[in-house]
């Protein structure tokens, strides 16, 4: 795990560790306070930082690279990039800028949390079609609506919480997670691949030798880093034509199965492992599981009991 810390009232110093951090920024305008507090935690290509302002600042940066989300707890910030003046506030949670943009605007005295990604991910968790041509684009800063808002700002706040300030976060817990956080950027706010119409391949592939490929290749690799991309990879097909395999043939989803899978293996190795060197979060999180009270919550649901009560009766 990577963690950087800064708090500083030089607005020169904030500047230089802005652009260190995430792009080539200015700061404009000299207020007369200057508190600037931030937090980072990143593992891998997942990273979530915690900032807060004392004053309003002005900045005008360079492009990120990165999805970048921020999520406001108190105050405001204005978006001003190509003569805009969209305002967000607290419990907002937006795309501050295309990752291949730069981008203007003012943070007012708020406190926010930044999370950002690689948009590759974004390819990785998208149902498209076979005739997609190019990379999966968010269209839009803003959720679509207020569930998507909140269904989006409770994700970040998941990875905040039970994932990066989890000292032994790492591994499989991780690229779940970040995978998650893609899947939920896309389902929350406008993207080019929402508008990618079916195609009558997709109907074509989707049959139960589409389906069996994709479980074995599950079976084989659940303990890897996959997600849909690779699935549908594996089994020759467009992600698409995989989710209509196992809705039509198994009345699942494929990311759905491959979390069963996951349970699985977890509550196998709970039965065989010793309580007295090993713990159920430490099993849990071996298999992609990072809170514990929603892995014993499905843990439950399929097998009838808590995962202490398996861990407990196989030592």
């Amino acid at each position: 795990m990577e963690t950087l810390s800064f708090d500083s009232s030089s607005l020169d110093a904030t500047e230089e560790f802005l652009s260190r951090a995430y792009t080539p920024m200015r700061i404009g305008g000299r207020p007369q306070e200057t508190g600037a507090r931030i937090e980072r935690r990143a593992v891998g290509e997942l990273v979530v930082d915690k900032l807060h302002f004392d004053y309003t600042m002005a900045y005008d940066a360079g492009s990120l690279g990165k999805v970048c989300l921020i999520t406001l707890h108190r105050g405001t910030l204005a978006d001003t990039t190509d003569g805009r003046d969209e305002v967000y506030g607290p419990g907002d949670t937006f795309l501050v800028a295309p990752p291949d943009r730069p981008y203007t605007g003012e943070v007012r005295a708020a406190r926010y949390t930044i999370t950002m990604f690689d948009p590759a991910l974004l390819d990785q968790v998208a149902v498209v079609g076979a005739d997609r041509a190019g990379p999966v684009a968010l269209t839009g800063a803003r959720a679509r609506d207020a569930a998507s808002n909140r269904r989006l700002g409770s994700t970040v706040a998941f990875l905040r919480d039970h994932v990066i300030d989890t000292p032994d976060a790492g591994g499989l817990v991780v690229a779940t997670a970040a995978r998650h956080l893609a899947a939920v950027t896309l389902s929350a706010l406008p993207n080019s691949a929402a508008d990618d119409e079916p195609r009558p391949a997709d109907n074509r592939d989707a049959g139960t030798r589409t389906l069996r490929r994709a479980i074995d290749f599950i079976e084989e690799n659940a303990h890897r880093d996959i997600g849909l991309a690779d699935i549908a990879a594996a089994a020759f097909v467009t992600p698409r034509a995989v989710q209509y395999a196992f809705s039509r043939h198994a009345g699942t989803t494929p990311l759905a199965h491959l979390r069963l899978v996951r349970l699985a293996r977890a509550h196998r190795d709970l039965r065989a492992a010793d309580r007295r060197t090993t713990g159920v979060m430490e099993v849990a999180a071996t298999w992609g599981f990072a809170h514990p009270g929603r892995f014993a919550a499905a843990y439950r649901a399929v097998y009838g009991t808590a995962p202490s009560a398996t861990l407990r009766e196989g030592s």
